[in-house]
């Protein structure tokens, strides 16, 4: 029951937020916004998160995830319900502002409740369905927020998400209030929350999960501006984007059947590479068929980061600590989403948008290896 409330206030949020962020850029675009100033802006999402989320993970391992899930889903839903009634590039910076401090709340929440009601032994499979409906988000929310930015507005695009919030608002009344307790002794004492870096797994899967979200997010912030200058429709960017989450579905649905045969690390790393190799090819065509071939190979690619990333996390936190564990996570994802859009805006200013995907597929393939690790048996002993 609590995998089922999960996933589905998981999928309504991330839906509503899915339609309207690849829309950003394209309405502040048309807003008038500079490449540098849709940079600042994609990185603002990220800037309020990336101080609180720490404190937002403390908070529900100390009062439990429900209330922050249903505060979080309100204020979300009033953050994307502004564009609609105020046409200006400041309101898109408010409401990005609003929207990405409920996120932390809610995300880190929802990861809690789904890493407490899991056991060890079937954790990467719960994280693996949680990632795979966010991934059907990510296919969904797109390929609507094409179609109603085509035929109808902007604006009204952002009308449309605060009323699929709605849904997740009423559901998240259901989420148990549970405070878990301090079980046993933990290796890491009470104190500050960078003592956790102490432990080398959790560095490592930091990393990784930074650069599977950062990569994601450029993505989704500049690429409608390359299919824009390739005359390439909004109904169809929505489509290439939609593939790109889509293609992390099977991926993630056969996540537990991969890790038995190629192993965890390998894994890893092959899939940070694949999505590395694929950032650097799409800048060099403008055919909408292999756009969608090498968008559903990055997603493949990044299918796997993001669920691996949080189960080793979630295995390597001491038990008191998870959600701050997640928070710690969180906020270490929100420094690359706060800083990358802001360094390829500047790039992309100077030198153009085909550097920004050739300066972000590098960074990928780099990253792979930098998280490469054999360290994986040992990440057991922190629980």
């Amino acid at each position: 029951m609590v995998l089922k409330i999960v996933l589905i206030i998981v999928f309504s949020f991330q839906t509503m937020i899915q339609l309207t962020r690849p829309i950003l850029p394209l309405y502040a675009s048309d807003l008038g916004s500079t490449t540098f100033e849709i940079g600042i802006l994609t990185a603002i999402y990220a800037f309020f998160p990336l101080l609180f989320a720490i404190s937002a993970g403390r908070i529900a391992d100390r009062i439990g995830d429900r209330l922050p899930v249903i505060f979080g889903m309100i204020f979300a839903s009033l953050g994307v319900l502004m564009p609609f009634f105020i046409h200006s590039v400041w309101c898109l910076f408010v409401s990005q502002i609003i929207v990405g401090l409920s996120h932390i709340f809610i995300i880190i929440s929802l990861q809690n409740v789904l890493g407490n009601a899991a056991s060890k032994e079937n954790r990467d499979h719960y994280f693996g369905i949680f990632s795979m409906v966010v991934a059907i988000s990510q296919f969904v929310g797109p390929l609507i927020g094409g179609y109603l930015a085509e035929y109808t507005s902007y604006s009204f695009t952002f009308f449309v998400s605060a009323i699929i919030g709605i849904v997740p608002i009423i559901i998240a009344f259901w989420i148990p209030a549970i405070v878990v307790q301090n079980r046993g002794k933990s290796s890491i004492k009470d104190g500050k929350t960078i003592t956790l870096l102490k432990i080398p797994m959790l560095r490592k899967a930091l990393i990784g999960s930074a650069l599977v979200l950062y990569s994601r997010d450029i993505f989704v912030a500049y690429f409608p501006l390359y299919a824009s200058s390739q005359f390439i429709s909004e109904s169809k960017i929505g489509w290439i984007i939609a593939i790109q989450g889509l293609a992390m579905v099977p991926v993630r649905f056969f996540l537990t059947r991969l890790l038995a045969i190629i192993g965890r690390e390998r894994l890893l790393l092959i899939s940070i590479l694949v999505a590395g190799v694929s950032f650097l090819i799409i800048p060099f065509t403008s055919s909408v068929g292999w756009l969608m071939f090498f968008a559903a190979l990055m997603g493949a690619g990044l299918g796997c980061g993001q669920p691996l990333s949080m189960t080793t996390m979630y295995n390597a936190s001491p038990t008191s600590k998870t959600g701050e564990v997640l928070g710690l996570r969180l906020a270490t994802n929100r420094i690359s989403q706060l800083t990358a859009p802001i360094l390829f805006g500047i790039i992309g200013s100077g030198a153009g948008l085909l550097s920004v995907f050739l300066v972000s597929g590098l960074f990928l393939v780099g990253g792979a290896f930098i998280t490469h690790t054999k360290e994986e048996k040992k990440v057991i002993k922190y629980n």
